[in-house]
């Protein structure tokens, strides 16, 4: 994992606002797929949930992004941050159907960024015919 660049990555994203109402596709594509640049410098193979946690802590992630999972703030865990996201991340179900078509949606605009996300993992691509 390349953190400067991870962190570039995610700053664009919320500068652009690409993540909003997408939030978890974001987190799909943070934990299972493959993020690099269209140069082909790799950001990440895929990150461990407390990772991603640490990371949505450090850039201070808007709390009400969780709304979009039909989560609530408020029952939460207020304080620690990092323990926050981690229960959110818990919660979300990153490995269903709906986070992965939300990824796939996400990913499709992140290409306008000049970013390439890879395949969710147990996936192959479908032979031409």
């Amino acid at each position: 994992m390349d953190a400067r660049a991870l962190r570039e990555f995610l700053d664009e994203l919320k500068a652009h606002g690409q993540a909003e109402g997408h939030f978890l596709g974001l987190l799909h594509i943070l934990i299972g797929r493959r993020i690099a640049r269209k140069d082909g410098n790799v950001i990440t193979q895929g990150l461990a949930w407390r990772d991603v946690a640490v990371w949505l802590k450090k850039m201070r992630w808007d709390r009400d992004a969780v709304l979009e999972l039909g989560l609530k703030p408020e029952e939460l865990p207020p304080r620690d941050r990092e323990r926050y996201w981690y229960t959110v991340i818990s919660r979300a179900r990153v490995d269903s159907p709906a986070a992965l078509q939300a990824a796939d949606k996400l990913a499709a605009k992140l290409v306008e960024l000049g970013y390439v996300v890879g395949l969710p993992p147990d996936t192959t691509p479908s032979p031409k015919t």
